[in-house]
């Protein structure tokens, strides 16, 4: 008997609860029927106006998405009523986000001059007039105005560079990997590449020599160990599939202690007594002498050059400060061979960074470093740097709730150039009395501009080296836009 009430308990829990779920289902059933058809919203007042403002599809999607939203949240149960007021809202703010462009301006305030992921070397004003003026009408990219028919487009740098470098000859092509791998497929497909395997770097984004050298048709000969390589294992390593000999400048990294490599006298001496090309691919591309700063080992193209090498391949928006460019330069014969390569019009670049890359190079002739962002910054002094970082930080200690302390610190060069080696900076460090040091750089990167910091030892940090003058108001005015304390709901103490 006992066992039977029980039960008959169990089954009388049962039907109540059976009996809730479809009263459930039913107000879910009922809640998405009132959901409106997409051109029904589309007709309300601001959405009409919203489309006169951007195309059609912008409005469009951002209510396909926004109605997909409510009903998913109504099948959580987290919506009891259908609010067209709110729906508008957020239709609106999705719209006006989507036509924003995603490529926009950033005030990099991390000390990292060269930072890949926020473009690398930015241009001068005046490299961007003259972009102007250029791209926006016709130009004699590949016409000889003096002969009265078609020219050659590297014409126009190859002049600039030969008188800076000393070079028989030159050209352009999209980038530093693209310059490599034209250059040993020219010279060395179906042959083997001596390189030493201290050298056999990997750069940004996991792209390697060894991955480049195979697309090019070359086959990899490692010489040497990974600290130590000699002339003498080149030589030893060297058979009659030999058809170049590539020495690779170590950019991002620093093998230091028991190390020893060729020098590229040595290394042009043997290729010369081989009948073999010498390639050397600087990846950084340094015109200007590093050395008074303290950095010795970053060599100039020009330094390179001069050693005899064939070729040599480095990048124009790393140290030399321009856009995005590989420059091959070397000897007339080879680089006429590089040239004749179908591939080269493949990789070849266009009016635009052609434009820019003569503006950059006829500034360093003119020895104009001014006009080479870059160069202002890596030449910064110490002193002007502590300057500026105590006129902003006057300005931000006005801001309720915020810290600010001058600190020693460091910038760096970046962009896989001198690695290891730092530039003495002032650093403004902050810190605020509701917010942790990650909670503010998130809060700097949703600003318009978006700020870019640095957070160590749970602070906020900001090297001015690397942000424009005129951008310190606009850090300011995003730090001074972080939300202050909310007050506490009545009859609740602060705490």
């Amino acid at each position: 008997m006992v066992r039977q009430k029980t039960k008959r308990k169990t089954r009388s829990r049962g039907s109540k609860t059976d009996a809730k779920r479809p009263a459930r289902r039913s107000t879910e059933l009922a809640l998405l029927r009132k959901i409106p058809g997409v051109d029904e919203v589309l007709r309300r007042p601001a959405l009409s106006k919203l489309q006169s403002r951007f195309p059609r599809i912008f409005a469009v999607e951002a209510t396909r998405e926004a109605l997909g939203d409510l009903r998913e949240k109504i099948g959580r149960k987290k919506v009891r009523a259908i609010d067209l007021d709110v729906l508008e809202t957020e239709i609106l703010a999705a719209a006006e986000k989507a036509a924003e462009p995603s490529l926009v301006p950033v005030v990099n305030a991390t000390g990292v001059i060269l930072h890949t992921n926020l473009g690398r070397a930015p241009l001068s004003q005046q490299a961007l007039e003259k972009l102007a003026a250029d791209g926006c009408q016709y130009g004699n990219l590949e016409y000889d105005r003096e002969r009265g028919a078609r020219g050659k487009r590297d014409v126009h740098t190859d002049r600039l560079l030969s008188r800076l470098l000393g070079s028989e000859s030159s050209l352009v092509v999209n980038n530093n990997a693209a310059a490599v791998f034209l250059t040993l497929n020219t010279l060395a497909e179906g042959g083997e590449v001596l390189v030493s395997r201290g050298e056999l770097i990997e750069i940004g984004g996991s792209f390697r020599i060894p991955d480049i050298m195979a697309k090019s048709g070359a086959t990899l000969c490692e010489v040497g160990t990974t600290n130590r390589t000699r002339i003498a294992d080149f030589e030893r390593a060297l058979s009659e599939r030999a058809r170049l000999l590539l020495r690779v400048h170590p950019s991002n990294f620093r093998v230091v202690g028991f190390t020893e490599r060729p020098t590229l006298e040595e290394l042009v001496a043997l290729g010369r007594r081989k009948g073999l090309p010498v390639v050397e691919d600087l990846g950084s591309g340094c015109l200007r002498d590093l050395r008074p700063l303290g950095i010795s080992d970053e060599p100039t193209v020009s330094e390179t050059l001069r050693t005899g090498v064939d070729v040599v391949t480095f990048s124009g928006d790393k140290l030399l400060g321009g856009p995005q460019a590989g420059i091959i330069a070397g000897g007339r014969a080879t680089l006429d061979r590089i040239r004749k390569n179908p591939l080269f019009r493949a990789l070849r670049v266009d009016k635009m960074t052609i434009s820019v890359l003569e503006f950059t190079l006829s500034a360093y002739l003119r020895e104009d470093y001014s006009a080479i962002p870059i160069q202002r910054m890596i030449h910064t002094s110490l002193e002007e740097i502590e300057i500026r970082a105590r006129r902003v930080a006057r300005r931000l200690k006005r801001i309720p709730g915020l810290e600010v302390e001058l600190v020693d610190g460091n910038s760096v060069i970046g962009g896989g150039s001198t690695p290891g080696r730092d530039l003495p900076s002032k650093l403004l460090a902050l810190n605020h009395d509701r917010l942790s040091a990650r909670e503010m750089a998130e809060h700097l990167r949703q600003q318009t501009p978006p700020v870019v910091a640095r957070v160590e030892s749970d602070q906020l940090l900001l090297d001015l080296r690397t942000v424009f003058e005129d951008q310190e108001d606009k850090i300011t005015a995003a730090l001074a836009r972080i939300p202050g304390k909310k007050n506490a709901p009545r009859g609740m103490k602060k705490l």
